[in-house]
């Protein structure tokens, strides 16, 4: 098998609208020229490595497929363009997420629960030959998984503990779903400056049958009284606090933190930089930390796994984690 070297195209949308009744993606020879393809469907794409992942995946498997950027949140014209047989699958982000999923025929559970679509896949109709059916997967939980059995020798240090959950959206019921599913959390709290999307999940989650578990952590007194946790997941941005509500957030994580059991944190944040001051604090602590750019990368390595049909064993994982590092290493010394 030939490998070619794919290239990140950035499609936008009135070019797309002109090709999309033919189905056919004529616009760029370099399109053309692949085996396969499939979209990376949002919105300010621009900063994103999934392509990049992507690609050094196909690379190192001898694939000419490549990921393509669809900076759209125009659901008729994505759904139109998924029927060309060179098709194989999309990641998709904000603000499609949700959006997506009536459109769906079927959903994995970690998609249904967690009511967000990150990864459409496709598989042939049973019962209509030729078919092929549109399947929602929500690999970011996977992220988070991995993020943790893949770093952390001992699980003991975060299984059959509480866990700490530091935000309110789309990433933070991920992480919750994550660690009540796989990672064995006796109990979740969740911290974040805006009470209202705390309440927002806990309400989501419960209905979904997964909340029981959550408390939400409301003040550096509370903390105190709580048994420390083994897990944490901090899925915000890496700001210092301004408000008195981040500068609390704060106060109650440093609580978590010198508490005299030691875990492990996975720092999602990795824009700008992985390195973060919450990291750096946590460190100090004694607890190991994960760069966000694992869970990234496990969740993109699940994705191709949908995609390829390949285990996870299998895949170039090694060259990706390396790709990645050299973009961080060329993005923080622009």
């Amino acid at each position: 098998m030939t490998t070619t070297t794919t290239t990140t195209v950035t499609i936008t949308p009135p070019l797309l609208q002109q090709q999309a009744p033919a189905l056919q993606l004529s616009f760029d020879p370099r399109i053309q020229n692949l085996t396969k393809h499939g979209f990376l469907f949002g919105k300010k794409l621009a900063a994103s490595m999934s392509p990049l992942l992507h690609d050094v995946v196909y690379q190192g498997l001898g694939l000419n497929w490549g990921q393509l950027r669809l900076d759209s949140d125009d659901m008729d014209l994505f759904l139109n363009l998924v029927q060309d047989p060179k098709f194989y699958g999309a990641s998709v982000t904000m603000p499609n997420k949700v959006a997506i999923i009536p459109h769906l025929d079927y959903l994995t559970p970690e998609c249904r629960d967690v009511g967000a679509c990150n990864t459409l896949f496709l598989r042939d109709d049973p019962n209509t030959p030729g078919r092929r059916l549109l399947c929602g997967a929500n690999t970011d939980v996977i992220g988070v998984r991995e993020s943790f059995v893949q770093n952390v020798p001992n699980a003991d240090v975060y299984e059959n503990c509480p866990a700490l959950v530091v935000g309110g959206g789309g990433a933070a019921r991920s992480a919750v779903y994550a660690l009540h599913k796989y990672l064995q959390a006796t109990k979740i709290y969740l911290v974040n400056r805006d009470s209202n999307e705390v309440e927002a999940v806990m309400k989501e989650c419960k209905e979904r049958g997964y909340g029981d578990k959550l408390v939400y952590v409301e003040s550096v007194e509370q903390a105190e009284r709580l048994e420390g946790p083994g897990a944490i997941v901090a899925c915000i941005p890496d700001f210092a606090p301004v408000t008195e509500s981040e500068k609390t957030v704060r106060k109650i994580i440093e609580v978590m933190l010198v508490k005299d059991h030691k875990g492990a944190m996975l720092e999602m944040c990795y824009n700008p930089s992985p390195f973060t001051a919450l990291g750096a604090i946590a460190e100090k602590e004694g607890w190991q930390v994960i760069l966000g750019t694992e869970a990234m990368i496990w969740q993109g390595i699940e994705q191709d796994k949908y995609w390829t049909g390949l285990d996870a064993s299998e895949l170039p994982v090694a060259q990706v984690k390396e790709a990645i590092a050299a973009r961080l290493a060329e993005l923080s010394n622009a």
